[in-house]
């Protein structure tokens, strides 16, 4: 059970001056990873639940059990949630699927707790978003003695279907994708449509369902779209005039707004040779958006732009995002410009800040900048080789030089990229390719954003940082596992440098399981925020690192913008005097924006993906296992990338343990091992798009990608699997 300070201090008789000494040996404890803090500040083991939990019920597994799982379950790192199997009480009623309970925990074995319910303390979902599926004329539908339609969820946590009686359908028909509000009993759900997204058969709708379950706000208020409409050019007043100054734009040729442009050459100071004078400019939407207008109010809402294969849901107006904020080329832009000073290790020397105009010389993107750089220069950017892009080269060779020197985190994870034709459909999908291009830009916003922080550090200026925590000790530990079952080694204890993990990316370079390393080390990282409160940036490197590069789309960048001009004098439109009291509740505010905005991008890139795939069910692939868990297998097909599960039941007819440590699922009768990397040879038995679910049953098992090792101790059963399909 877990116990706090104080329970400690009675149980051992330590009173006053030893307090103090009591606390920071449980400091210690806890930065070892020795303990962990509950949810009252009680101290348990690390990756324990606490005795008493909040937890929603997802609904009933294949032999009846109620689930739930954590309100509070962060499963952006990709770690699974344990299992809880809520026990029946008669004192209370069945709760239903998306009901939340305070419930008293029990441990079952490893990764599995029992629930005895304590009391309801809050309902399930009062509208769900759905599909219609109407059964034929002649037939019933797949709930007996009913004609009723059924409504079937978009998120595959929802796991029971909404019967609607013909007179609550609306208008909706078979395909629609609707918002269904659930009426009578908790688990035998019945409803009525209140309103419809799209329709399956529009191949746009898959972005739709996305923007509709996660309440991304679309629409802008009037008096904002009003305001956008009235923005026209900045006067040049006030700011240095840039426009002879060679910038360009590089982007992807996908991009829908260009805010940042670049500039570089050799530094003339004679005390900084090999030295570089940079300079990066950034639109300056803070001259468009003033502190609680309008357009304020509403790009506060979003917190961030949103990008979808077939659309952007844009912070700002179109007026503002593609016009007046949007550095097109050859047009004159206000901007602010980070005017900074690096030595020949890429260190920043010195640094200032304008206000600007400028007039981008072209509108370049990676892969152009690449072939010119590579020697194959277009008739448009030939001119510009010489005196704009090789400058940016050269800068960036030294900025290359000081990331090493640092030892940052670099993960090489591959971006699909969805290509659609005229009419919405997927054309292509296929991994983006990442040039030195893509690096040179990251590297120079990387470079202006530490120069902002340390210029609001310097002038005693709020700030709006990025941080990135070290990684939990839990996860350093359950990732130290998994390197051994590789035979890779992670430094000891638990308070790891970013070039710890890169030792372990360097033993990996070149193995059958190199992507597999890099997906894991990334899961067992903290996820980095915004907040007032530096802790560094831990990927990075970095003591102090804080967003100025894209205001257009991400509102922090705007804050910091605001207290640039304040802390700067740089005109209107600076930061409120007294509005670094309210960064704390933005910086929470906002980085829920991104996280709705990440789990939004993802969930629709896999309904794209099982649209693609959808016409080829019961075409057999080639993949790996990219995950093991104790319901089966997720594996990833070498020629799309795409994700899906083979579950348990289609393994085999004996038990399969699930090896956490050595991810790893065990034959009990035959020791038949399935291990993470391991390579397979797969069918596809159903695509669904509503929810971007893929379901495939394993053929057969083809090299081993990762090294066999004894079985790790701590196995968990798993649930009897059903006879081979």
């Amino acid at each position: 059970m877990p116990v706090g300070k104080r329970e400690i201090a009675r149980a051992f008789n330590v009173r006053g001056a030893d307090r103090v000494g009591l606390k920071e040996l449980l400091r210690g404890l806890r930065s070892d990873g020795a303990v962990a803090r509950g949810n009252r500040r009680e101290l348990m083991d690390p990756g324990a639940l606490p005795e008493y939990l909040v937890i929603e019920v997802i609904g009933p597994d294949a032999d009846g059990d109620l689930m739930a799982r954590p309100v509070r379950w962060n499963a952006d790192d990709g770690t699974h949630p344990p299992e809880i199997v809520v026990l029946p009480a008669r004192e209370h009623a069945a709760p239903g699927s998306g009901d939340r309970l305070l419930a008293r925990l029990r441990k079952r074995g490893k990764g599995r707790y029992e629930a005895q319910i304590v009391r309801k303390v809050g309902h399930g979902p009062r509208r769900v978003l759905g599909v219609v599926e109407i059964p034929e004329a002649g037939h019933r539908s797949r709930r007996p003695g009913t004609h009723h339609a059924i409504v079937r969820p978009t998120d595959r946590k929802l796991r029971y279907e909404i019967e609607v009686a013909p007179a609550d359908l609306e208008d909706a028909v078979d395909g629609d994708v609707v918002w269904v509000e659930p009426i009578g009993g908790p688990l035998a759900r019945r409803g009525r449509v209140l309103g419809k997204v799209g329709t399956l058969r529009d191949p746009r709708a898959v972005s739709l369902i996305a923007i509709a379950a996660n309440d991304i706000p679309v629409e802008f208020p009037d008096a904002a779209l009003a305001q956008a409409r009235k923005a026209g050019p900045a006067p040049l007043d006030g700011r240095i005039d840039m426009r002879d100054v060679p910038f360009v734009t590089i982007d992807g040729e996908d991009a829908r707004d260009f805010d940042d442009a670049v500039w570089a050459e050799p530094d003339t100071d004679a005390e900084n040779a090999g030295g570089w004078h940079i300079r990066v400019a950034i639109a300056d939407v803070s001259w468009y958006v003033r502190p609680g207008d309008a357009l304020d109010r509403a790009a506060l809402k979003r917190g961030n732009s949103v990008y979808f294969p077939d659309r952007v849901v844009p912070m700002l107006p179109e007026e503002l995002s593609n016009g007046w904020c949007s550095l097109r080329p050859h047009e004159d832009r206000p901007v602010l410009v980070a005017e900074m000073w690096i030595d020949a290790r890429g260190r920043l020397r010195r640094h200032r800040f304008h206000r600007a105009m400028i007039r981008s010389a072209a509108r370049l993107t990676y892969t152009r900048v690449q072939r010119a750089r590579d020697g194959h220069p277009d008739r448009e950017i030939a001119p510009l080789t010489p005196g704009a892009i090789a400058p940016l080269y050269g800068a960036f060779a030294v900025l290359l030089k000081a990331r090493q020197a640092r030892g940052t985190l670099d993960l090489d994870l591959p971006e699909r990229l969805v290509t659609l034709d005229e009419e919405g459909r997927i054309a292509q999908i296929r991994l983006r390719e990442r040039f030195d291009s893509h690096r040179l830009i990251e590297e120079f916003m990387i470079l202006a954003n530490v120069a902002a922080a340390e210029t609001l550090e310097r002038r005693h200026q709020p700030c709006m940082y990025r941080i990135h925590a070290p990684p939990d000790a839990a996860k350093v530990q359950a990732l130290r596992e998994f390197l051994a079952t590789l035979g890779i080694g992670l430094a000891p204890g638990i308070n790891l440098k970013p070039r710890d993990f890169e030792a372990v990316l360097r033993k990996a370079a070149g193995q059958p399981w190199e992507r597999l390393v890099h997906e894991t080390i990334l899961r067992s990282q903290s996820q980095a925020v915004y907040s007032p409160d530096n802790v560094g940036h831990f990927g990075l490197a970095l003591r102090r690192y804080a967003h100025f590069t894209s205001p257009i789309r991400r509102y922090a960048d705007l804050l910091v913008h605001r207290a640039l001009i304040a802390g700067l004098g740089l005109g209107e439109g600076g930061l409120p005097p007294d509005a670094g009291a309210g960064f704390a509740a933005i910086g929470e505010e906002i980085s829920m924006c991104e996280r709705r905005a990440v789990s939004a991008e993802r969930a629709a890139m896999d309904r794209y993906m099982a649209a693609y795939m959808a016409d080829r069910v019961g075409a057999e692939f080639a993949g790996r296992i990219a995950g093991v868990t104790r319901f089966g297998l997720f594996v990833e097909l070498d020629e799309s990338g795409a994700n899906g599960l083979i579950p348990i039941k289609t393994l085999g007819e004996e038990y399969f343990d699930h090896d956490e440590a050595g991810q790893a699922l065990v034959g009990r009768r035959t020791g038949l091992t399935w291990r993470l990397g391991d390579r397979l040879r797969v069918r596809l038995r159903e695509a669904d798009v509503a929810t971007g679910g893929l379901l495939f049953e394993l053929l057969e098992g083809l090299e081993a990608s990762a090294p066999r090792r004894a079985a790790q101790p701590r196995r968990r059963a798993s649930r009897r699997p059903g006879p081979r399909r």
